[in-house]
């Protein structure tokens, strides 16, 4: 009995030191992006003059490059990639479906749709269009959230999947008659949004992502082990004693608030928070909430993939159609994976 009990914590151990080697690794490689993105351009700056720039010390030519356009997207292309990895994992683990991501069940549709009204229709733009979608894209999950839950048999994860893959056909297409009914004029900028970029990210902007994204983040972090509960069944959680309706209820809400306040500023990223806790789950380890892992996996892919799509073509690209081509080969694998377990 001594002896189990003793391999059972060497386990638990092993898991954890695993886990934040991994995560330690990540912090490193998400430094090592930050510094490439803020040195690297059109025009190389060392890092001397990069502090410089950023401690507001006017270098001509160098301190509005450093400091209104590569600092704004480095720091967006991070938060806004923590906050998809962090949200898509939540509700992977929460729904127990790796489809189960925000940008498949509809919940960035509900932004895409305000954002492309407001920019199209009512011609507005900035910070006014980021409070819009944000505000749309939490309307719109609180309905999906609500018809999944009605029914004889209350709340049910499979039909809160189908009601936001429907959710999203029919936002699409709203969105498509939109882009169909505009000013070809009007258009490129809609589109702009809709692909996921970070070239529109205002200095001004990351405060408010940033304070959204930690207080969040870290609200979601106290309740971690509530959610690795959750993962193992609703049983389990009743029979531990949680209120699985609460609990399931502060998730989503949590994550919702994420991904809903990162569309609003990058526009809805492709596949960042349907590939974030796989690869996580594969570096960190199974059996944890990988909340923490996850988010750092979202920032690499968003910083990453953007540093690729600006630099690595011969024309540059907005990072979600990077991350989109991405996410596709992984969804195929899943699916085929699928038909060789039988599920159907």
């Amino acid at each position: 009995m001594k002896y189990e009990k003793t391999a059972i914590l060497d386990g638990y151990r092993k898991r954890n030191r695993r886990y934040l080697l991994v995560c330690g690794a990540m912090g490193f490689i998400i430094l090592g992006l930050a510094i490439f993105e803020m040195v690297y351009g059109n025009t190389v700056y060392p890092i001397s003059t990069v502090i410089k720039a950023l401690m507001g010390e006017n270098i001509k030519g160098a301190s509005y490059t450093i400091v209104s356009i590569r600092l704004p997207r480095m720091s967006g292309g991070l938060l806004c990639g923590f906050a998809f990895g962090m949200a898509g994992n939540i509700f992977q683990k929460l729904l127990r479906n790796p489809l189960a991501s925000p940008d498949i069940i509809g919940v960035t549709s509900g932004s895409s749709v305000a954002a492309v009204y407001c920019i199209l229709v009512l011609h507005l733009s900035g910070s006014i269009v980021s409070i819009i979608a944000m505000l749309s894209g939490l309307l719109v999950s609180a309905i999906i959230y609500w018809l999944a839950q009605s029914g004889p048999y209350g709340f049910s994860n499979s039909r809160l999947i189908l009601t936001g893959i429907g959710a999203q056909a029919f936002l699409n297409a709203l969105v498509s008659w939109l882009l169909l009914k505009a000013a070809q004029y009007d258009v490129p900028n809609a589109l702009r949004w809709l692909s996921g970029s970070l070239n529109n990210v205002n200095l001004s902007e990351i405060p408010r992502l940033l304070f959204v994204t930690a207080t969040v983040s870290l609200f979601l972090s106290v309740f971690y082990k509530h959610l690795e509960i959750i993962e193992l069944g609703e049983h389990h959680a009743i029979t531990l004693g949680l209120n699985k309706n609460a609990i399931r209820i502060t998730f989503i809400l949590g994550a919702l608030i994420l991904i809903a306040f990162a569309t609003s500023i990058s526009g809805p990223i492709a596949s960042v928070a349907f590939l974030s806790g796989p690869i996580a789950n594969k570096l960190a380890g199974e059996g944890k909430s990988n909340m923490l892992s996850s988010g750092l996996t979202g920032s690499i892919l968003v910083m990453a993939s953007d540093m690729a799509a600006q630099y690595a073509f011969p024309a540059r690209y907005p990072v979600g159609v990077l991350t989109g081509i991405l996410g596709a080969p992984y969804l195929i694998y899943l699916l085929l994976s699928y038909n060789r377990k039988g599920v159907q």
